[in-house]
């Protein structure tokens, strides 16, 4: 069970995402704080595994509190919880899970304790890959794991997330290139998915197919023999 602290000026706020991770079953015991200060005390008194923080607080802000857990000689895995995109980067740098905005989707939430757990599991992660995305005149950085499929338009690319696509001025065949460690493989000429995000794939058919993110997208003949050989090296075999 994961042990977590909520943190937010706004009692509302607290309450309702208290709430939301009250109903997934992998947390424990879910401690409260309407201040950064109140935060700071319950991590030096409490077994906190993950804190849910908000980063606009009067005095000591989320950011304020990130700094201090990174000093911590075991500090527990941080989420920020805000309606500003502006300070993804800078929350990021401070080693941040997730960043997630207002307000927030039990769905999206749901990943963000997935994510928690596995970093718990683990006992450490790699910081997430970046990427800077433009959409609607505002920057945003998103996490490239959570893209789940790309799509060429033309000497574009168009960035599938769970939330949301965002295009960027980068041909399909760069990334295929640059993103082939991180797991993305070419299915089809106009796209490239994630292989943790794919969900079934039919391949014996005459228009195989793939699912990604609930989204059915086609394998080209001239892709399938790699795509078969990427789904073998995944199969759990017996030992000899």
């Amino acid at each position: 069970m994961i042990n977590v602290l909520v943190a937010d000026d706004e009692l509302p706020a607290v309450e309702e995402l208290a709430y939301l991770l009250g109903k997934d079953d992998r947390i424990g015991v879910i401690h409260r704080a309407t201040s950064g200060a109140e935060a700071l005390r319950a991590l030096n008194t409490e077994r906190i595994d993950a804190v849910f923080l908000d980063i606009h607080m009067p005095a000591v802000s989320g950011l304020d509190v990130a700094r201090a857990i990174t000093r911590s000689s075991k500090p527990p895995a941080v989420v920020f919880v805000t309606a500003d995109e502006d300070c993804a980067l800078e929350a990021f740098e401070l080693a941040a899970v997730d960043y997630l905005l207002k307000p927030v989707r039990a769905e999206r939430l749901s990943r963000s304790v997935g994510r928690i757990s596995e970093l718990l599991r683990d006992g450490a992660a790699a910081a997430p890959e970046m990427i800077t995305v433009d959409q609607g005149g505002t920057t945003r950085m998103i996490r490239r794991d959570d893209v789940t499929y790309v799509q060429a338009q033309g000497d574009y690319a168009r960035l599938h997330t769970a939330d949301a696509s965002y295009l960027i001025r980068v041909p399909l065949a760069d990334l295929e290139q640059q993103w082939a460690e991180a797991g993305f493989i070419r299915t089809h000429r106009s796209y490239l998915v994630a292989l943790k995000h794919v969900q079934s794939m039919k391949l014996a058919a005459d228009k195989p197919s793939v699912s990604v993110a609930g989204a059915g997208l086609p394998i080209s003949r001239r892709h399938l023999p790699m795509v078969r050989e990427k789904l073998e090296a995944t199969r759990i075999r017996p030992q000899a």
